[in-house]
């Protein structure tokens, strides 16, 4: 297994253009992040091409990347997650534009999975979604693994768009909070 400082030595390499850094990297990681590709798109062959492409914005931005004590994984699993919610708005774009209704679409329920998309550790997520009113929960979930807009939400829980700005900033706050105490 490898750790999160060899993690972080592979990503600073790729910075620098090594692709032996970048094999390795694919090598330790493109499992979990695969993980959360399939996850958030819901399609095999989807996720595959989502992974590829996410694997190339990591090689592009292997310089913005900033060891500053939180978790490589977690950068990579930001970048892999927001690359694959952009293709599920691209698709629901897609299919608002009168495009063919009849493509592959995910289902809109989240797995019981879909919440370890920023940890490893599954159950502190669990734990600390837990903790958070119901709807407030279910307004993380769809904004951040299923990729509802913040106005597709404030129709959704029938609430002003500045309710759910400020319900997803102070959830994210307090999931942040939790899980910092428990690590």
């Amino acid at each position: 297994m490898t750790s999160l400082t060899e993690i972080e030595d592979m990503i600073a390499r790729m910075a620098i253009g090594d692709r032996a850094a970048f094999d390795g990297l694919y090598a330790a990681t493109s499992a979990k992040l695969f993980g959360v590709c399939l996850r958030v798109l819901g399609n095999r062959a989807e996720a595959e091409d989502a992974l590829q492409e996410a694997f190339v914005k990591i090689w592009r931005n292997a310089d913005r990347y900033r060891v500053n004590g939180l978790s490589p994984m977690t950068w990579l699993i930001t970048v892999t997650r927001n690359h694959s919610v952009d293709r599920v708005r691209a698709r629901k774009a897609k299919m608002n534009a009168g495009m063919d209704k009849a493509a592959d679409v995910a289902d809109a329920a989240p797995g019981p999975e879909a919440l370890a998309i920023a940890a490893s550790d599954r159950g502190r997520i669990v734990d600390c979604m837990a903790q958070l009113d119901p709807d407030k929960a279910g307004a993380v979930r769809r904004a951040y693994l299923e990729g509802d807009t913040y106005q597709e939400l404030a129709d959704h829980y029938d609430v002003p768009l500045n309710t759910v700005r400020t319900w997803l900033r102070r959830s994210l706050l307090k999931l942040r909070e939790c899980l910092s105490h428990d690590g």
